[in-house]
């Protein structure tokens, strides 16, 4: 087995993208290739179909592949909840929450899983990339850095650098990052890829003449230039670059960007769409043109619940639904539209007994089982795939006699899920709005005029996603060291 490691020069370089194009490209040319990632942090996750959770951009990196998502692809992901605490999540099942001050103690443990892993691929696959995080130089990490430069020297493989020229002093970025790696390491460089470029490339034509002047052990393969409609989904809620691109015009789907956000990308099906445009919104001004409210996935329900009131969103959520706006909550935020929460033990963030908004009669009472799993959604005529990824049990509430009755919103794997009631819509499905028919609908209740869904459905959209991002790769960067490495 071949391994290419993509390391970044900060923080949202690119290495996500360029992972997703090269596993693109490479399964274009027959090889069989699968991406990896030691550990990441991150709110957005999937979950694969023996129920183990990863991070959402080792998913789509793996159907960019080619291939199903396995939690083998992240072994360990952290998933923030604030505080300074994350649930650590191990191969794919969630374990205990840890704060960062304390996280390094289990390095070495963790290390082990990784480096297992690593060897379970050995016979897996020809090709394993591995996408890196950060920066591969932070000084004070590096002796602890299981993610960047230990996994590719414990493969023998090689690694490609990607810095971002719309931060600025992208010559400082690539020269100092090269040069603070161990030098036993640099000679494993395939080479320098230049990303996010807009404009004139012409205007960065002798780039290379100076990337050889300073750098000249490590080839400069090309600049790639910005995209807006090939960008892949975020890896981190945090990163709004991917969840806020422009959409066009349209009426307004206000979907509300809680502090603890998570799931983000269960937006980007309406991207598809014409006549619509996702806006997120943290202030209750942002509600006054919505058509149609968005309560998304938590990865701290009942504090972001807290924050709905404080910054005077709870009451504006109930207001715009009273003036006739339909509201949707998702896993967390399906949580907050019901009348009760309760969390004994602060499993899902924080402890208390707190009053959700009161727009469905149902109340969750949280454990710690979390309830992880696949399933095929079935509404009106159509059937897709959707995940669930939540702690808590929800279920009817008591309510007075003469309460309107609300049913079930869907099927789930053959079973009743969720609730709908008036203009109301929970559900703990990731993956909602990859049903083109559940958009038209709320569409129409909504009584949105001039609205086009796409023909194309989110599955075919994505794989053609996948393959404009490989082009784009092979239009722009020099891949003849690869190939070389690869014995392409």
């Amino acid at each position: 087995m071949k391994a290419i490691s993509i390391l970044g020069t900060s923080s949202n370089a690119g290495k996500s993208w360029l992972t997703t194009a090269l596993g693109a490209w490479l399964y274009r040319q027959g090889v069989n290739v699968a991406p990896f990632k030691s550990q990441n942090m991150s709110n957005n996750s999937y979950v694969t179909l023996d129920g183990g959770e990863i991070g959402r951009a080792q998913a789509a990196q793996a159907f960019a592949c080619g291939r199903q998502p396995q939690v083998e692809m992240n072994p360990v992901l952290l998933k923030p909840s604030g505080n300074g605490i994350s649930q650590l999540v191990l191969l794919g099942e969630a374990k205990e929450h840890i704060p960062a001050r304390l996280y390094y103690r289990h390095i070495e443990t963790l290390w082990q899983v990784v480096a297992e892993t690593l060897d379970t691929w050995q016979s897996c696959c020809d090709v394993l990339l591995l996408e890196g995080a950060g920066s591969p130089v932070e000084l004070n990490l590096m002796e602890r850095d299981i993610v960047n430069l230990r996994p590719v020297t414990y493969l023998q493989g090689r690694w490609l650098l990607v810095g971002d020229i719309e931060r600025g002093g992208i010559f400082a970025q690539a020269l100092g990052t090269y040069q603070l790696i161990p030098p036993a390491l640099q000679g494993l460089g395939l080479g320098l890829v230049v990303n996010k470029f807009r404009g004139d490339l012409g205007l960065f034509a002798e780039a290379g003449e100076y990337f050889h002047q300073h750098l000249p052990k490590l080839p400069y393969l090309g600049t790639l230039p910005y995209q807006g409609n090939l960008q892949p989904e975020s890896e981190d809620s945090l990163c709004r670059e991917a969840e806020e691109l422009e959409t066009g015009t349209g009426e307004i789907l206000a979907w509300i960007r809680f502090p603890h956000l998570s799931n983000s990308q269960d937006s980007q099906p309406w991207r598809l769409d014409e006549g619509v445009q996702v806006k997120w919104v943290q202030t209750p001004q942002g509600l006054q043109e919505a058509r149609l409210i968005v309560l998304p996935g938590s990865k701290n329900t009942l504090r972001d619940l807290a924050w709905l009131r404080e910054t005077g969103l709870a009451t504006a959520i109930v207001q715009a639904h009273q003036r006739g706006v339909p509201v949707v909550g998702i896993c967390g935020g399906y949580q907050m539209l019901g009348d009760w929460l309760l969390d004994a033990t602060g499993v899902a963030g924080d402890v208390g007994r707190v009053p959700g908004l009161g727009l469905l009669p149902v109340m969750t009472e949280f454990a710690p089982e979390k309830s992880v799993r696949q399933v095929l959604a079935q509404w009106q005529d159509e059937s897709w795939q959707a995940y669930e990824i939540h702690m808590g049990q929800t279920s009817p509430s008591p309510r007075a006699a003469g309460e309107r009755v609300d049913t079930p919103l869907l099927r789930a794997n053959g079973v009743a899920e969720g609730m709908q009631g008036d203009r109301l819509l929970g559900t703990y499905l990731h993956g909602l709005f990859e049903s083109g028919a559940m958009r038209r609908y709320l569409m129409d209740l909504a009584g949105v005029e001039g609205y086009q869904p796409a023909r194309e459905s989110w599955q075919e959209v994505q794989r053609q996603l996948y393959d404009d991002m490989a082009q784009l790769m092979e239009d722009y960067v020099d891949l003849m060291p690869i190939r070389r490495y690869l014995q392409l």
